[in-house]
């Protein structure tokens, strides 16, 4: 079964995430910020992380470029999902090593269809 790290400050949005992931048979785990995710992720590289921009502790685009830089950091899908649509953010997380950029709201529709387009379906 494949994995994800949904990363979010808001409590409803992991929520949210979780079940539209585990109908689409992830195994999920949850962290609020990113230095959780970033331990997270040295206990066990997910395959795939939902991933917010503004959260305290870590934003999602610190988070981003540690990983990236860690052992097997390379490995996982990275899907922002986030309220940030300006094309700067967009390029700025494509940049730091983003697959996907979703915007908040989001549905099932649009999860499943991001993860197939990044190759994680």
């Amino acid at each position: 079964m494949k994995s994800c790290l949904v990363v979010d400050d808001s409590k409803v949005v992991r929520m949210v995430a979780r079940r539209i992931l585990e109908d689409l048979d992830f195994e999920v785990e949850e962290a609020e910020d990113g230095q959780k995710a970033l331990d997270a992720c040295k206990r066990q590289m997910p395959d795939v992380i939902l991933l917010d921009w503004n959260m305290p502790v870590m934003n999602g685009i610190e988070f981003l470029k540690e990983l990236r830089a860690s052992s097997g950091g390379a490995a996982p899908i990275v899907v922002f999902c986030t309220t940030e649509n300006d094309m700067a953010n967009i390029q700025e997380a494509i940049a730091a090593g983003a697959n996907e950029y979703i915007m908040k709201p989001f549905d099932s529709e649009i999860v499943q269809s991001k993860l197939q387009q990044a190759g994680a379906l």
